[in-house]
């Protein structure tokens, strides 16, 4: 069990973190879920609708649904699985990585306003330094 310091620490992070996200997806263009999967296949590469769905945790209709409207918008295509002709792969289009660029871009830069006009030098550092200790958190 953590000291209760640490869990104090661990519920208001989560906190913190979760208001900031839902804040930072506001920037968004394209609907949270569609992002999502650009992003799984930007850093997983190309994979199953099913696969897909276990790694968002969705019904496999549901990303069937959601991967027909990125391919109806040229964001993915499909390919022929390589071992497995009953199956198909689902990739990023150049487009797919563009548009995915350009919301990672949108999210940044309002992060980075935020992050100007409202920190002192000195939370900028403190907050530099805390990213570290949260991908630190992340790999274990």
């Amino acid at each position: 069990m953590p000291a209760p310091e640490s869990a104090a620490v661990a519920a208001d992070l989560r906190t913190a973190m979760g208001r900031l996200m839902r804040r930072v997806k506001h920037e968004d263009s394209i609907p949270h879920g569609q992002v999502a999967v650009l992003g799984v296949l930007d850093r997983d590469g190309a994979m199953t609708t099913s696969d897909l769905a276990a790694d968002q945790r969705v019904r496999p209709q549901s990303m069937a649904r959601a991967v027909g409207l990125l391919t109806e918008q040229g964001l993915v295509t499909r390919r022929a699985h390589p071992t497995d002709g009953r199956k198909s792969l689902v990739e990023l289009t150049e487009a797919g990585h563009a548009a995915l660029d350009a919301e990672r871009g949108r999210r940044e830069s309002w992060l980075a306003r935020a992050i100007a006009a409202e920190l002192t030098d000195e939370e900028r550092e403190l907050l530099a330094g805390s990213a570290t200790l949260m991908e630190r958190l992340a790999g274990r």
